[in-house]
């Protein structure tokens, strides 16, 4: 059997078409694999950071802190108030702590219950209720101001929230009578609800220089840092019991 060899020859720049051609089409194939790829490794990604983003929001611990100037942070920056030195203590002790402080200067326990409800659509899980000074210091009768605790103690612990109360103390030129009254209505609510009290907020703090500003009223930065210390003590106990 004889075999016959035909030989076909293709221009030079044809068979460099052709080349470029199939270059091309394996080029564009692995950017449409890498392209693809990509596109997979970010959707991935955002599943992730979503889910860790969710059970980060979830795991947080929201307080709401209501009160006056003293709660505010008046004189001192943001970060220095309190509520934030309370927060930043708690989390050393392993607590993801999100701080609400929904404190207005000037403010008096007559606005509590609104801004209670106002406040509540974040949805603390606590309410650490600052109120009261501003009452002392318009002469409030403290019949009155103990019923508008009370009714806001009451909405918190309707709405599932953890309350706290901060007690207050009046000054010595108000006399004893007043002074007493005033000093335990914080007892006499603490009891009747029976929520956790700290005695005085202003422990360590009130009447010492070097704990205020110049007003002798508001706490300075070092007043704010011994407060929020203590605070924090008070809070700590319960955040282990509801784990």
């Amino acid at each position: 059997m004889k075999l016959t060899y035909v030989w076909v020859f293709y221009p030079s720049h044809r068979i460099k078409d052709l080349y470029n051609k199939q270059m091309k089409n394996k080029a564009y194939s692995l950017l449409k694999t890498l392209s693809l790829s990509f596109g997979c490794a970010i959707y991935l990604f955002t599943l992730s950071s979503q889910a860790v983003l969710a059970k980060d929001q979830a795991s947080k611990i929201k307080i709401l802190f209501l009160g006056d100037s003293l709660t505010e942070g008046y004189g001192v920056e943001k970060k220095s108030a309190y509520p934030y030195v309370a927060a930043d203590e708690l989390r050393k002790k392993n607590h993801n702590i999100e701080v609400i402080n929904g404190s207005v200067s000037g403010s008096t326990t007559a606005s509590g219950k609104s801004r209670l409800k106002w406040f509540s659509k974040a949805g603390p899980d606590y309410l650490f209720l600052a109120l009261g000074a501003n009452d002392m210091l318009r002469g409030i009768q403290v019949d009155s101001s103990q019923k508008n605790l009370s009714e806001v103690i009451r909405l918190a612990k309707e709405k599932g929230m953890t309350v706290i109360l901060a007690g207050m103390m009046a000054p010595p030129n108000y006399g004893k009578e007043y002074g007493d009254s005033f000093k335990s209505m914080y007892t006499k609510l603490a009891k009747l609800h029976d929520i956790s009290l700290v005695p005085f907020l202003l422990e360590g703090v009130a009447g010492e220089k070097e704990f205020n500003q110049v007003d002798g009223i508001h706490p300075n930065k070092k007043g704010h840092q011994k407060m929020g210390e203590l605070v924090a003590k008070t809070i700590e106990p319960l955040l282990n019991q509801n784990k």
